[in-house]
């Protein structure tokens, strides 16, 4: 690696030649040369810049003018392991090592950055301090029950990760006044049916090995009570946290603060409402009892206090909250480092489980941070465990014993003005854990010939008006020049002035500096900023006016510098603001061809092209095509489900590229096929676009087949009960037609008026009949 960053800065140097964009030309002493960048060098040999040559070059153009190896000073990074213990794990009494090394002191040369591997291995049985902060006001009383029930059972889960395993126990409930609790005088004795108190926060049980405790205390803690619905949890945080021998942290172990709640928080300024204004001083208060002494003298400590004491003290936080708190607890974890939320049960029966899972979740993650690293750009690269390393700090999925390494790139782009502050350090940890690396730096902003053992002082190679070192003479504040042979109160000299123009009509340093002794020295670029000055030999340079890419000039050290008001790239990288990556690997699709032979290479990425119907960043998808996906199938076939064209044989041959995984993902620049298989079943793969390599889902999935009985008999019962169902309205229709004419002939028969003297057809019982034959006769 750093071979690599060394040949960079070569070709580099070459590139820019001895023009406007050298970096090195104009630097005055040696130290400011070596500080300017990894490829200038200062000459020390006497006379070398007789012949207007600048001591401080490049390296190849310093040889060219004739300064001898031997009096060219370049100094190199050096490194001294001050401590390097291996890793290893807790046996024998001896504590664990997870880090390598631990201390170490670099001799560092300003803009050229050093590479130091960092080694990372997660180790077994390593100590572990588990504190339970338990919220016991009245709505959390299931909650202690289930706890001290599982007590046992949480120690034995924790013992299984490691033998060297520690608890301890506290509550909290909150402030002692209004509005948080009840200020009557019975309920401030007994708030609640067999309530105690309220207190703030109550150390009740130390951490300890004898596990056996954990249960008896918390089955024994009572319940109480207060009368709003947010908690003084973040009062019970700070004690618990900063509390080190109260609670009895380990110096070495990992710490973890299992938060366990059913309500928000309180944080700071919440407790003005109390008449406490004070605000928390993120330190120890606790009396001979255990209690927050306190709860009713300070605020509520911040998110801000919090995120910084628990980051100090590298302790791991699990909040344990119900659902319903869930999301507000997910916002705090985001500020509070190595933290994560869990959602707990409403009793608290899966708090075993829960603790097992987010420990595992934290112990498999190693994520490196820096501290005090002010002024020092600090780069983490890693393979993690993969096969391709890349830029990051963080790697998941370790497991015990795995060993990962960072190679962390350490550089200082300038010296700083307090010579005091050269030397210096600052610390690489992994989060929530207390062991770390200290960095020792000593920056190279001195030469070893500008120290005052070998400079003379008005030296006769300085007319005796400065000192001689390095092979250039410091003059005196009265006096300039190379040979300190300018007097100050020549400057206004016309024959001066000249020297210090581009032309005759030129304004002198362009405008932008003043001329002292035929040479200008240029003014800051910004008023009161001394560090950034134009440059040149006349001014005319600005080395902060170039174009930026993402926010940073030139796209940053790692692509380009800043020369004079034009980007000066990084072998590697082009355009205005070196934002361009020259190679065209980027482009090359699995073939080999740049672009698939359907597109152009820009900037690093593929145009296909408008009349091609090949998309994709490598121009290599195709929907109207067969593509890969057709081509991959058979192989997938076969060695996934042992179907399709090709044998066994042929498979066995040709189509090892094929890898069958139980879940694949199209994320990463991978491309998902999607085919119907012999039995009907659709069957997924990716492939990837720069490679053969093929990933086939082990599982299919199927149509369910029809229950044709099903279908059969209820086709019958819907049938039967169509029928049943016409029947009953035929049925209803029926009887209410019938009752209707029932009703209508009672109505009629009831308006009718019958009269036999009115009837026709009534006759009377006897008749009389009259004989015409013997009428009138007796």
């Amino acid at each position: 690696m750093i071979a690599f960053i060394l040949l960079n800065f070569i070709n580099l140097a070459a590139a820019q030649g001895s023009g406007q964009g050298n970096v090195c030309l104009g630097q005055k002493t040696c130290g400011s040369c070596i500080a300017a960048g990894a490829m200038c060098g200062w000459c020390r040999q006497e006379g070398f810049d007789h012949d207007n040559h600048d001591r401080c070059d490049l390296l190849e153009e310093l040889g060219k003018h004739g300064c001898d190896d031997a009096f060219t000073v370049r100094p190199d990074h050096s490194v001294e392991y001050v401590k390097n213990l291996e890793v290893q794990n807790a046996e024998h009494g001896e504590d664990a090592v997870q880090i390598a090394p631990q201390e170490v002191t670099i001799q560092l040369r300003p803009n050229k950055p050093y590479v130091l591997d960092v080694m990372f291995r997660l180790a077994e049985n390593y100590p572990v301090d588990l504190y339970y902060v338990m919220d016991l006001s009245y709505s959390m009383g299931d909650d202690k029950d289930k706890l001290a029930e599982l007590g046992d059972a949480l120690a034995q889960s924790m013992s299984e990760i490691t033998k060297n395993v520690r608890l301890g126990f506290g509550s909290f409930v909150d402030k002692k006044a209004m509005p948080y609790v009840s200020i009557v005088p019975q309920m401030l004795i007994s708030p609640c049916t067999g309530c105690v108190a309220p207190y703030g926060f109550h150390n009740q049980l130390p951490l300890t090995d004898d596990t056996s405790q954990f249960r008896t205390r918390v089955d024994a803690a009572p319940i109480s009570g207060n009368l709003d619905a947010p908690e003084g949890g973040f009062d019970a945080i700070m004690q618990a946290v900063s509390c080190h021998n109260d609670i009895g942290w380990r110096d070495v172990s990992r710490k973890l603060l299992i938060f366990s709640t059913d309500a928000d928080f309180h944080y700071a300024g919440d407790g003005k409402l109390g008449g406490v204004v004070d605000p928390n001083d993120g330190e120890c208060h606790m009396d001979g009892q255990g209690y927050y002494s306190e709860s009713l003298s300070q605020d509520y400590p911040s998110v801000s206090q919090l995120s910084h004491k628990i980051a100090d003290k590298k302790v791991n936080v699990i909040f344990a909250v119900t659902g319903n708190q869930v999301p507000i607890y997910e916002m705090l974890s985001e500020y509070i480092e190595g933290s994560v939320v869990g959602e707990l049960a409403n009793d608290s029966r899966n708090i075993v489980e829960l603790v097992r899972d987010n420990y595992d979740k934290i112990s498999s993650t190693v994520e490196l941070k820096t501290n005090e690293a002010e002024g020092v750009n600090v780069i983490f690269r890693s393979r993690c465990t993969g096969e391709n390393i890349t830029e990051t700090a963080k790697c998941d999925g370790l497991g015990i014993g795995h060993n990962i390494t960072f190679e962390v790139s350490i550089e200082v782009t300038e010296c700083p003005a307090d010579k005091s502050q050269w030397s210096n350090s600052f610390e690489i940890y992994p989060v929530g854990l207390t062991e770390k690396l200290v960095v020792n730096y000593e920056l190279m902003c001195e030469c070893e010939c500008e120290d005052s053992l070998v400079e003379e002082r008005n030296s006769p190679h300085c007319n005796g008006t400065g000192t001689y070192e390095c092979g250039a003479c410091t003059c005196n504040d009265d006096r300039y020049g190379k040979y300190c042979e300018c007097d100050g109160s020549n400057l206004e000299n016309d024959d001066y002035d000249a020297a210090c123009k581009k032309t005759n009509t030129s304004a002198v340093c362009d405008g932008k500096g003043k001329c002292v002794c035929g040479i200008c020295d240029c003014n800051p670029i910004t008023p009161g900023d001394p560090t950034r000055r134009y440059s040149g030999k006349f001014c005319d340079c600005n080395n902060y006016a170039c174009d930026r890419h993402n926010k940073m000039l030139c796209g940053g050290p790692t692509n380009g510098k800043c020369v004079c008001g034009t980007c000066v790239c990084n072998p590697g990288f082009n355009g205005t603001a070196c934002e361009c990556p020259t190679s065209e690997e980027g482009c090359r699709a699995s073939n080999g061809l740049i672009c698939n032979g359907k597109g152009d290479c820009e900037c690093g990425r593929c145009n296909c092209d408008i009349d091609s119907d090949y998309r994709g960043p490598t121009c290599e998808d195709c929907p109207t095509c067969p593509g890969r996906c057709e081509q991959n199938k058979a192989c997938v076939q076969c060695t996934a489900f042992q179907s399709g064209p090709y044998d066994s044989d042929y498979c066995l041959a040709n189509c090892s590229h094929v890898v069958v995984r139980d879940q694949i993902s199209d994320k990463g620049g991978k491309k998902m096929c999607r085919f119907q298989d012999d039995d009907g079943c659709m069957f997924y793969f990716v492939y990837e676009y720069k490679s053969d390599h093929v990933e086939a889902q082990r599982t299919k999935e199927c149509p369910q087949p029809v229950n044709v009985l099903a279908i059969v008999l209820g086709v019958i019962a819907g049938i039967v009960l169509v029928g049943l169902l016409l029947l009953l309205i035929w049925k209803l229709l029926t009887t209410i037609q019938d009752r209707r004419e029932l009703a209508k002939f009672e109505k009629e028969r009831q308006m009718a008026k019958w009269d036999t003297g009115e009837n026709p057809i009534y006759k009377q019982a006897t008749s009389t009949f009259q004989n015409p034959t013997y009428a009138g006769k007796q």
